[in-house]
């Protein structure tokens, strides 16, 4: 059954009445074209990128939309998934007035967005199991809660949300449902981009920084309703992705075959640095993983920290975070470092 909801009603009025700026480009899209181009001041030698790139980045998106059989009017691209967000808190939360709600522990940046962007956080703890708390979001949530966002498979635990958790707070949640799928990849569920026409409240946000090694190009993807791009197309930066970014992450999705090889090569490595951790002592639990990380907990996750940066590795302490007591992160590398990282972890001392 598809949700009903009304979009209009949850923009930020300023923004709902705003109209985009249109660059020179938004006129004459076709740069390629035997257009003499003297309307927006740009430097007439021909160097290749002396020509300010495609605002809409039409290229970039026809690729994508045949890759995930989305409809270009429905994806929205960022300076990175963090842009993203920012356009998303921009757009339908009024500051000092609205709210979004959080899941700890989950990536650190929707809080500082929410910060920066001053909207009031509502945090409610996934349960033991990493998993959403239905009852308990809907119960803390209150009418000005615009955003709820949700990572999955999530950061730093590893594990996706199961389907009908997810499903469950879409139909019941009065707001905006943020999906990240920045691990999905590596996943084993389907994305939710399959039942974006079912949700118009539903919002996915992917990355080319994971699975297709692009994180230097800074590439966040947004997928949602043709309403909610053309809300976030008012307020983007017109030319906030440049020409290398499209030229390079056009290059890398129609490069499928060794994307998926690599992905098929790290999940056969996260196989066997698990067989390996089993068998470390001070390692206590080691979280299911759906991702290209894994998440452990240790007897001393300070001194492990220490003792692993010592011998040159480095990995992420996540004890600070909810429910991460002793927890450290670490990333599935290549054959070569992950070798490394287990022999760094079998030389250090067995107990403290």
């Amino acid at each position: 059954m598809k949700t009903m909801i009304d979009i209009s009603k949850l923009v930020r009025p300023n923004v709902m009445a705003l109209k985009p700026y249109s660059s020179a480009r938004d006129d004459f899209k076709n740069i390629d074209s035997d257009y003499v181009f003297l309307d927006a001041n740009e430097n007439p030698f021909n160097n290749g990128l002396n020509r300010y790139p495609d605002p809409q980045q039409n290229k970039l998106k026809a690729v994508l939309s045949g890759l995930k059989q989305i409809s270009k009017e429905q994806i929205l691209l960022g300076n990175g998934s963090d842009e993203v967000l920012d356009l998303i808190f921009r757009a339908f939360c009024e500051p000092n007035e609205d709210s979004v709600a959080l899941l700890p522990p989950t990536y650190g940046m929707y809080e500082v967005l929410a910060n920066v962007n001053a909207i009031k956080t509502i945090k409610v703890l996934l349960t033991e199991d990493f998993q959403p708390n239905v009852k308990a979001i809907l119960n803390a949530v209150v009418k000005t809660t615009k955003l709820l966002f949700l990572c999955s498979p999530n950061n730093p635990t590893a594990n996706s949300f199961n389907a009908s958790v997810v499903e469950e707070l879409l139909q019941s949640f009065h707001g905006l449902v943020v999906i990240d799928e920045a691990y999905i990849d590596f996943s084993t569920q389907e994305s939710w981009l399959n039942r974006l026409d079912e949700f118009p409240n539903l919002i996915v946000t992917q990355t080319l920084s994971k699975a297709f090694g692009l994180a230097g190009i800074r590439l966040g993807i947004c997928y949602a309703s043709k309403e909610i791009i053309d809300i976030l197309n008012k307020i983007k930066p017109p030319y906030n992705i440049n020409e290398l970014t499209q030229q390079k992450a056009i290059s890398q999705l129609q490069n499928t075959t060794e994307v998926q090889q690599e992905i098929k090569t790290i999940l056969e490595q996260r196989e066997l640095i698990l067989k390996e951790l089993k068998d470390i002592s001070f390692i206590q639990k080691i979280y299911p993983s759906d991702a290209n990380f894994l998440l452990l907990q240790v007897d001393d996750a300070n001194e492990r920290y220490a003792q692993l940066i010592a011998k040159d590795v480095v990995v992420r302490n996540r004890s600070k975070e909810p429910l991460c007591d002793n927890c450290l992160r670490i990333t599935v590398g290549n054959s070569k470092e992950n070798q490394y990282l287990i022999r760094a972890l079998k030389n250090l001392k067995p107990s403290l």
